[in-house]
């Protein structure tokens, strides 16, 4: 049953360039760079479009290096490993998706991950902890929204963490597969067990809503 469009919202996760084969030397994600029109798409199934956006500092700990290389774990209250440099405040890394609207243009926008010591993966909290929020569930509850579509990149960690978070805060939650990317095979199957397991609707198309 399609939902109610006055009643759904629409987010595009972190659809940025620098997790596009656009930015090879960042966090490229396979086929990366092909979502803008079905997030484009998803967005006309719902009231509100909501973005979010890493917005990260040159200086952040968890940037990795020769001695310490990705997906080492490393210690912080906010970070848990060392991901390679990525989405770098005003770098083309940064950038949203050719096709997609300015930030300005969406109803309500997050940049995340603006602290040199803090790398969040969801776009509902600032914090691993999920006790600071951004305001996205706040802002939907007090826009009468039930049901959120969620696209962008990466499926496997950020869309997923998304995903999640909105789910806990007692939305219906569908995950628009056509509009993501993952980083690998097997832990975009484990993502999507993971959040069909807790209610989350996950479709391989828009059509099929």
């Amino acid at each position: 049953m399609t939902p109610e469009k006055n009643r759904t919202a629409s987010i595009d996760v972190d659809a940025q360039k620098g997790f596009t084969p656009l930015c090879p030397d960042e966090l490229p994600v396979p086929g990366g760079d092909e979502i803008a029109s079905s997030l484009n798409k998803q967005a006309e199934f719902a009231k509100l479009r909501i973005g979010t956006k890493d917005w990260h500092p040159s200086n952040a700990v968890w940037l990795a290096d020769d001695k310490t290389p990705q997906f080492t774990e490393i210690s912080g209250k906010n970070v848990d490993i060392a991901w390679n440099s990525h989405c770098i405040s005003g770098t083309e890394g940064a950038e949203l998706l050719d096709g997609l609207p300015h930030p300005a243009d969406y109803d309500f926008f997050v940049w995340k991950g603006m602290e040199p010591d803090m790398h969040p993966y969801g776009g509902c909290f600032h914090d691993l902890e999920e006790k600071l929020s951004t305001g996205i569930i706040e802002y939907l509850k007090s826009e009468g929204i039930d049901t959120v579509i969620t696209g962008g990149l990466a499926t496997d960690y950020c869309v997923k963490t998304t995903a999640i978070q909105l789910k806990n805060a007692g939305f219906n939650v569908i995950v628009n597969l056509s509009a993501c990317r993952g980083i690998s095979v097997d832990t975009v199957k484990n993502a999507i067990e993971e959040m069909k397991s807790i209610g989350i609707d996950v479709i391989d198309d828009i059509s099929k809503i």
